[in-house]
């Protein structure tokens, strides 16, 4: 609802909250799915836009350092904008569309913004990382774009 401004802040070691959204291709993604792995879930407020550009082309580069770390972008954005979004980009890990903002609502990043004087709800750029038995072990809110993948590879030891 406009207006109303989500409270949640997510700490190390509490429980990821758990979702199931659709990819760039349509197909469903759980978190769940992931379990035993670590899984980055970033946050971007619209795809093709500049900065979100430049997170999830900068967090395309470094994955081939970050060993078996999934990577997972969320968006309000509809599947078939994630999926020009990845084609355009090459970006080879899942877009996920949260049209709804529910998950981003779970993870306290749906925040009441202001530009120009208009004041809108959008997602608040984050990143979490969470670990091998689901519970957050990193959580950057407001995170820059360029520090998405330095804060990732500091976590990570790399």
């Amino acid at each position: 609802m406009i207006g109303m401004s989500n409270d949640v802040q997510l700490a190390p070691g509490r429980a990821a909250p758990a979702f199931t959204l659709l990819d760039q291709d349509g197909d469903k993604v759980r978190l769940a799915s992931f379990k035993g792995r670590r899984v980055l879930v970033y946050f971007y407020p619209k795809a093709d836009t500049p900065g979100c550009t430049q997170q999830s082309c900068l967090l395309r580069d470094v994955e081939p350092q970050i060993g078996d770390t999934a990577i997972i972008g969320i968006s309000p954005d509809p599947s078939a904008k994630q999926r020009k979004f990845a084609d355009k980009y090459q970006l080879p890990f899942p877009l996920l569309a949260d049209v709804d903002h529910v998950v981003a609502e779970k993870y306290g990043v749906w925040k009441q913004k202001s530009m120009y004087g208009r004041t809108y709800m959008g997602i608040e750029r984050s990143a979490f990382l969470i670990g091998t038995s689901g519970k957050i072990e990193q959580a950057w809110y407001k995170v820059s774009p360029k520090d998405t993948p330095v804060n990732l590879l500091k976590a990570l030891g790399r």
